[in-house]
Parts: C-alpha cells; structure tokens; sequence
C-alpha cells in the first residue's frame, strides 16, 4: 500500500484546521462550551468523557476534532522538515506546529474565561496556524523545488518513494 504524499497530507491537515475553525465558531454560536461546567479537558457526562447532552456533545466533538487535528499538524510539520522539501515548507509547519501549543492552551482558557478578549486570542492562533499550513500546501503543489535535492526537484516525498521503488524494479 502506498503511503500518501506530502501534498494530500498538507491538504488534509489544512482542511481538518478550516474544519475546526467552523465547529468552533458554531460551538460558540450556540454556547455549548457553558454546557461543560467549565471542565477542561473533560466534560459533565459519563466519567467525564462522554457527553451528558446534546450542547456538551457539541463541544466534546470540538474537542475531539481538535485532537485529532493537532495530530495531523504534528505529522506535516515531521513529514516537511524529515522529507527534504523547500525551506518555506518547512518554516509554515514549524509555525503551526510552534503555535499549537498556544492554541491548546487559549482553548482551555475560554472555558473558564469565556470573555471577548480570550476568544479573539483563541482564533487569532487557529487562523495563525491556518495560515501556516495554507502557505504549505501552496507552495508543496504550486511552489518552486519542493525538494532541496535537484535530482527531486519538484517531487513530493509520496512521489520519490515510489520513483525508488519503481528503478529497484
């Protein structure tokens, strides 16, 4: 089986953080993260894991979402900086990667504090680390060399794999 490429990796992890930024937006809509208690990273229902109601089931999936989404720019960020590709690559992940943390924090942050000034702090870091993995992706599918080996030029790592394997053959 053939592991994806950089490029669709790139695109998924933007992708999940747009996702993310719009089940946000709608839990705040609707004041679901009220509905926790302010219990951060658990919520009011089974074992403080599962959610007891259908708004504590709205900012549980937010969170959820939000985890496997900090995966996902864990493994852009490895995949640019372990696959070679363009230093502008690199430094975009890195971005996300380093504001993530922050991100993660200023989350928790607005289930104790839920005032204006901790929710623009809040967005104002996923869209930092949505525009990280935006100027990523554009550059892995649009940009000059992804790659800083010449032989490579242009090739996502997906693709250099599959070019080894297939001279093997």
């Amino acid at each position: 089986m053939r592991r994806p490429s950089f490029r669709s990796l790139a695109a998924v992890t933007a992708g999940l953080t747009f996702a993310l930024i719009l089940v946000g937006i709608y839990t705040k809509a609707t004041a679901a993260g009220l509905a926790c208690n302010a219990q951060w990273p658990g919520t009011n229902g089974f074992l403080g894991l599962l959610p007891a109601d259908l708004p504590c089931f709205i900012e549980w999936s937010h969170r959820a979402l939000a985890m496997v989404t900090g995966f996902a720019i864990l493994a852009t960020a490895i995949a640019a900086w372990r696959g070679g590709f363009d230093r502008r690559i690199r430094y975009a992940t890195g971005v996300a990667l380093a504001v993530l943390p922050v991100q993660v924090v200023l989350g928790a942050n607005t289930v104790f504090n839920y005032g204006a000034v901790s929710q623009v702090a809040h967005h104002g870091a996923a869209l930092t680390i949505l525009t990280g993995l935006l100027v990523a992706t554009t550059l892995a599918f649009w940009g000059p060399a992804a790659s800083a080996n010449p032989e490579t030029a242009g090739a996502d790592a997906g693709d250099r794999e599959r070019d080894a394997h297939t001279a093997d053959d």
